[in-house]
């Protein structure tokens, strides 16, 4: 008797079990249609044929990616696997793995591929329309492997590998981030302009060889975005980091930036929404505040080699022509009418020239300027421009 009862307890369990089951299972088609509802804030869409899911594994095939930059166009990808997949409370997802296919694409004599690409960590979000940092789509990790184009049989761009990292910050303050495209080379031997041709020959630029470095901030309170550096660095040319530092750049900015972005590309008269997307970018940047700016290269070499062939198109040396620039620059900064930075520049560019080791444009205001306040002082007195943000040049610091 007591066994005929425990073998019913456990047909029951069994089937409550089984019944149960679906409702803990997870939904593929459920979190790509929240996929495409958190692309759409971009203007892109995300289109599948199914998503099959086993365990923690969506498998989706016939993925196609619509960008906004090309609109009717679809990036056929083909097979994406998401692995260790989970709910979470709030009606999104999370994937610590998402696998792409090898991407090969030909078109008129030109080849493109990428290899091993792949993101870490990505969460999607249950309402792409609220305000909190986790409606936002966001990955932890992203990259590829070797990234070639080639054009007519000739490789003419590589790069080894590129790499971009998000991480959180404490108490969900913002972000820290970077990106590094790493072993870039360029083949530019095959350009067909003769004086083009000469020009990269005799600079030594038949080959790039370098990399992309960038890293920065995002705070989300008070919207800060600080790019401390976004810099081209080539072997036998130099470095150029570009870095800046605004705030105002909150959830609600981008929110509010997005839908003008998307009721612009909406709009088939392209003249009135152009016109509508200037008036929007109008009111948005009133509530952006600059706070710094700079540019710096330092140079590698490529500055004497500059001058140089620069000076035999002239029928002089490269030192003569330095003499000259370092007379010529006083007199076109005089015409700007702006006697301070007029001292700046020529001193800067006279020392560079003597001995090229790097030059800096900078501007750091001593309180933060309001977006407003620049763009009046440029359309109502430019010359007073590099006071308002406090703009200096120096070289070889």
């Amino acid at each position: 008797m007591m066994h005929t009862r425990n073998i019913r307890l456990m047909m029951a369990s069994a089937a409550l079990l089984t019944l149960a089951g679906p409702a803990f299972a997870l939904d593929g088609a459920d979190m790509m249609k929240k996929l495409d509802a958190a692309l759409s804030a971009n203007g892109s869409s995300i289109r599948f044929d199914k998503a099959d899911v086993n365990g923690d594994v969506v498998t989706v095939t016939g993925v196609k990616l619509q960008m906004a930059a090309n609109p009717g166009e679809s990036l056929n990808i083909g097979v994406v696997t998401f692995e260790g997949v989970e709910e979470n409370e709030n009606g999104g997802y999370f994937s610590e793995t998402v696998t792409f296919p090898d991407i090969k694409v030909s078109q008129d004599g030109s080849r493109f591929s990428a290899k091993d690409l792949s993101i870490g960590g990505l969460s999607i979000p249950g309402n792409p329309a609220g305000d909190t940092i986790n409606d936002i789509l966001l990955y932890e990790t992203a990259g590829t492997g070797p990234i070639v184009v080639n054009v007519k049989g000739k490789d003419v761009f590589t790069a080894e590998s590129t790499e971009a990292n998000l991480t959180r910050q404490e108490n969900d303050a913002g972000f820290d981030f970077d990106a590094t495209l790493a072993g870039l080379k360029a083949d530019l031997s095959n350009v067909e302009d003769a004086k083009a041709k000469e020009a990269i020959e005799k600079l030594g630029l038949t080959t790039l060889d370098g990399e992309v470095t960038m890293k920065g901030r995002w705070e989300l309170q008070s919207g800060n975005v600080a790019l401390d550096e976004y810099a081209l660095d080539f072997k036998n040319i130099g470095r150029l980091n570009i870095a800046m530092d605004f705030s105002g750049y909150t959830l609600q900015f981008m929110k509010s930036l997005q839908e003008a972005t998307k009721a612009a590309e909406a709009n088939p008269n392209k003249e009135e929404a152009n016109q509508a997307m200037g008036l929007a970018m109008m009111g948005l940047m009133q509530q952006l505040t600059f706070n710094s700016a700079s540019i710096r290269f330092d140079d590698a070499s490529i500055t004497k080699k500059a001058l140089d062939y620069a000076g035999s198109q002239q029928g002089v040396t490269g030192d003569q022509l330095a003499q000259s620039l370092k007379g010529l620059v006083p007199i076109m900064m005089a015409q700007l009418n702006i006697p301070e930075l007029q001292n700046q520049v020529s001193a800067a560019v006279s020392a560079y020239l003597d001995g090229p080791k790097s030059l800096t444009i900078s501007a750091k205001p001593e309180k933060p300027v309001p977006f407003p306040l620049i763009m009046g002082a440029a359309m109502g007195a430019p010359n007073t421009i590099p006071s308002v943000l406090g703009v200096k040049v120096t070289a070889n610091d």
